[in-house]
């Protein structure tokens, strides 16, 4: 394939705008591993970095697109030979180097993670980020000491790609999950992924004292501002929070109270700068004992590159629910 096409973003004149267009080899980010895209995903990150709406993109023109998932074509490693099926999600990914969003792909091989065991390329699109940003979460709160018998479990933002698989995965691990959205429409899907209980974003009080009833066994935030803030003072003791978003605001206004009087812990998460040991045992796990039970609901939309300008506009304008996954070239 001398030409492929690729979604390019361009900083012109410091307007940020992405481009669907041809491409070739040699236009590419250096790297050892050269794939063709089968699916790729779209997530919160991906949005903020096409347009501009957040500094994600560190070198333009790039291709965008942080994760995804297809075979090798060519590996200058013996480690990978033709053929092989393969991920790959994190690093400089769609940042600082070629990302997804292309028919070719060429990335360093440090970077390429083997299709787990039981696990299609889609399937592995349909989790993404979003759903490896889960496992992550769940390794670090496990870590930490966390357990099901502490309390009922708040997801934030539970109707985007993160809450809906973390919805999933930890009702299948035991734990009480109680989803938290200003999207109550979604209620009784989030049910049938396993929330035991909805509760409405906006009916919360949000200023309240440094301390409040204790009444969480730990939680997965999305949101950021004020509501990680009020997490901090409604977790139980020796509870753990995983705070993976900023959706809701970068801030956070707190005290100390929370982390010197309960022992609450609040645990940053970052999946690109994953060590690759871990991120290869997590990819494992969800395909085993993590492996989201309900991908079929929490895949919203299967799209094509021709639809990412308008799929960025509405995950920005609050308007997405759940995983969309592109199909590149299958």
């Amino acid at each position: 394939m001398d030409h492929f096409r690729v979604y390019r973003v361009y900083n012109e004149q410091g307007k940020i705008q992405g481009k669907l267009e041809e491409s070739a080899i040699e236009d590419l980010s250096p790297g050892e591993v050269i794939l063709k895209a089968e699916y790729s995903s779209v997530n919160y990150k991906d949005a903020l970095a096409a347009t501009g709406a957040g500094k994600i993109i560190r070198n333009f023109p790039l291709i965008a697109g942080i994760d995804v998932a297809g075979r090798v074509l060519s590996s200058e490693v013996p480690r990978f030979k033709a053929g092989d099926q393969v991920l790959v999600t994190g690093y400089d990914f769609g940042v600082a180097k070629d990302g997804g969003y292309s028919e070719i792909v060429r990335t360093p091989a440090e970077w390429v993670v083997p299709l787990p065991k039981g696990m299609t390329t889609y399937q592995a699109m349909a989790i993404g980020t979003a759903g490896f940003t889960v496992a992550l979460c769940i390794n670090r709160l496990e870590d930490n000491g966390q357990f099901p018998g502490q309390g009922p479990f708040i997801v934030t933002g539970a109707t985007g790609g993160v809450g809906m698989i973390a919805v999933d995965i930890l009702s299948r691990l035991g734990y009480e999950v109680v989803a938290l959205t200003g999207k109550l429409a979604q209620e009784a899907e989030l049910k049938l992924l396993g929330a035991a209980r909805v509760l409405d974003r906006n009916a919360i009080k949000l200023d309240g004292p440094p301390l409040e009833k204790a009444q969480w066994g730990g939680a997965i935030d999305n949101v950021g501002g004020d509501i990680l803030a009020w997490l901090t003072r409604t977790v139980v003791p020796w509870g753990n929070i995983a705070s993976v978003g900023l959706a809701g605001g970068s801030q956070l206004n707190t005290t100390v109270m929370p982390f010197i009087l309960r022992g609450v812990s609040l645990l940053g998460i970052t999946s690109s700068g994953c060590p690759t040991e871990l991120r290869h045992k997590l990819w494992h796990r969800l395909a085993t004992d993590l492996a989201p039970k309900h991908l079929d609901r929490i895949v919203s939309r299967n799209a094509s590159m021709e639809d990412l300008p308008e799929i960025f506009e509405n995950m920005l304008a609050g308007k997405t629910v759940g995983r969309t996954v592109i199909k590149i070239g299958v």
